[in-house]
């Protein structure tokens, strides 16, 4: 796929975070940079691009402010390329990181000259106890929630409405960027094993169809550290829930993928799902 195509192409990548934040920047530029190559006028990187942690004091210790080093050499990639950027959840130092040294798990569209044009903040928490499973997080121990959803994002590739990993969980999260525009939706994740292998790919293809809009969502792989491990399987669905791109669950990579929006508006023409749904207040009429 080359960018004589024209309709526009995104780049959706998958990682194997670890602490050392210099090599995982490496890889990052390799897979942009691949990218690039492949004619992607957008790339999509996982939660945790910057770092996985392997304990709460190191995930702290390594965050960073928007306005620090890792967030300038991205903006300058983008530029030094002219391609948008997803950077799909960066470790970013709370509000009150003095007095609470707390941080978020933010979001950040890039734009092609490298300026930041816009942060959603992370606003589901993974707090999980799945004894069964060997499964046991809780973000919420170092992380804050993010106040608000943020609207779609105009780029080249369509409109995108951002969310994070656990967000993918949530329809009404979908289904609000839905009906303020939405195109394409974006879950960068960092899926445990034991949940992605038994829910990554129907959420994915569930959220695609009931919204009717491409979902794209890069993924971390393979082990980050001693003690924690990813799914991989970054995907991209298209609006009908067909997937167009895995990259497997083994190795580090990327799948590029058309985005036609053509194909969109035909398949919201000819099943108007968002022109049946009832008011707001019908759904709440159990309440």
């Amino acid at each position: 796929m080359t960018s004589s195509s024209s309709l526009p192409v995104a780049a959706v990548c998958q990682m194997t975070a670890t602490p050392d934040k210099e090599a995982n920047f490496s890889a990052c530029t390799r897979l942009v940079e691949q990218a690039k190559e492949g004619g992607a006028c957008m790339v999509f990187l996982p939660e945790g691009f910057d770092y996985i942690g392997s304990n709460r004091e190191e995930t702290l210790q390594l965050s960073e402010s928007l306005d620090g080093d890792i967030v300038s050499r991205y903006s300058h990639l983008a530029r030094k390329l002219d391609l948008w950027l997803s950077l799909g959840g960066f470790h970013e130092r709370g509000h009150d990181w003095k007095t609470d040294r707390r941080i978020y798990n933010s979001h950040i569209i890039m734009n092609g000259q490298g300026e930041l044009v816009s942060v959603y903040r992370k606003a589901h928490l993974f707090d999980v106890e799945l004894t069964s499973k060997a499964v046991s997080l809780k973000e919420s121990a170092f992380t804050v929630p993010g106040p608000r959803l943020v609207p779609p994002v105009q780029t080249p590739v369509g409109k995108v409405g951002l969310g994070v990993c656990y967000d993918l969980r949530f329809p009404e999260l979908s289904s609000a960027l839905r009906r303020h525009g939405a195109e394409i939706l974006t879950y960068p994740s960092a899926f445990t094993v034991a949940t992605g292998a038994a829910h990554w790919e129907v959420l994915l293809r569930a959220r695609a169809i009931e919204t009717q809009c491409f979902v794209l969502a890069a993924a971390q792989v393979g082990a980050h550290h001693a003690k924690r491990t990813s799914f991989g399987h970054a995907l991209a669905v298209d609006p009908w829930g067909e997937v167009t791109g895995d990259c497997g669950g083994s190795d580090v990579g990327l799948t590029l993928v058309q985005i036609d929006l053509q194909r969109l508006r035909d398949v919201r023409r000819d099943m108007p799902v968002q022109q049946h749904r009832r008011d707001q207040d019908f759904y709440c009429s159990l309440d």
